[in-house]
């Protein structure tokens, strides 16, 4: 797959997730009635909350898309690419704040922000490929310069952007509005979609990038379809995880399930389980205690790979 047809694949998803919130009411009062009607004989009222409900729907996408991508750049040694195109995710909301304010239009921080993320994506990469540039190095300037971007753009305008701000710095259960729970949805069914269909050949660029360029593959292909596939899911996460924390659910899973896993397929399956426990626990822990929903959900993942850290210990202790 091309970097251009991969590009057009992400703004074709942007357009259907446009589409989607035209007319969102309908799903989520689908939602609301299932959710409700399953919660209320239960006595998990806050299943009947709407902004609950939305917000464990948009959790449980970021469950599944962030353990998919984050167990391929894991395994490649990738993993700080995530804080990376967080970083200038962060001046493309500030950028699409910016705009809004500026020229009046409904301008999304999100699209801005996926648009900005998409092109750091493609710029790390290519700088990897077609520079003595390595990649760490790569991602540490990418993510300075966005950064940079950002507070520019907000010292610029007197700080009058910093109050719209800091709900994507740190994410907020309140900021999962109907347009954009559907847009994360849109987004997680993208993600999905990309790597069911190129699974094989990203497992092979992960696995052995000389065998999968003597085998035929355009590596450097696979290579910017995952990056771009970092970007979508870093933006599609932010919201709930926040710009900060973003990255350890690409990450801190993968690492939980790694360790015990009998296959690749088996360590997808596995982090995508222990990301839906922190997600779905952070949430819920997040809004009976009235505490910030991005920190919940981290360090209930670190707490659940700081378990299995111990556990495969002993197991490593009793087997010697």
């Amino acid at each position: 797959m091309s970097a251009s047809r991969t590009a057009t694949v992400v703004v074709a998803s942007v357009f259907l997730a446009g589409v989607a919130q035209l007319q969102p009411a309908a799903l989520f009062e689908t939602v609301d009635t299932v959710a409700c009607g399953v919660g209320a004989p239960l006595g998990i009222e806050l299943l009947c909350y709407p902004f609950m409900q939305r917000a464990l729907v948009t959790a449980v996408c970021i469950g599944v898309a962030a353990p998919l991508v984050g167990s391929f750049l894991v395994h490649r040694r990738m993993a700080m690419i995530g804080d990376a195109l967080a970083h200038t995710a962060f001046a493309g909301v500030a950028v699409g704040l910016l705009v809004g304010s500026v020229t009046g239009l409904p301008v999304s921080p999100y699209v801005a922000a996926l648009v900005v993320a998409v092109v750091a994506a493609l710029v790390i990469e290519t700088l990897t490929a077609r520079t003595e540039t390595s990649g760490d190095v790569s991602m540490a300037i990418v993510l300075a310069g966005g950064f940079a971007l950002g507070t520019v753009l907000i010292s610029a305008t007197g700080g009058g952007l910093s109050v719209g701000i800091k709900q994507y710095l740190f994410g907020s259960l309140a900021t999962v509005t109907r347009p954009n729970a559907a847009l994360l949805i849109s987004l997680t069914a993208l993600v999905v979609a990309v790597v069911t269909l190129a699974y094989r050949p990203l497992l092979a660029v992960t696995v052995d990038e000389t065998a999968a360029r003597i085998a035929g593959l355009d590596v450097r292909r696979f290579n910017q379809l995952l990056v771009v596939l970092t970007a979508v899911v870093v933006v599609a996460a932010m919201q709930i995880l926040g710009i900060i924390l973003v990255a350890a659910m690409l990450v801190v899973p993968v690492a939980t399930a790694t360790p015990r896993a009998r296959s690749f397929v088996d360590a997808l399956a596995r982090s995508v389980v222990a990301a839906q426990v922190a997600v779905v626990g952070g949430v819920t822990v997040a809004y009976l205690g009235g505490i910030a929903v991005g920190g919940t959900i981290v360090l209930l993942a670190i707490g659940l790979y700081a378990l299995e850290t111990v556990r495969a210990g002993q197991t490593f202790t009793a087997s010697r």
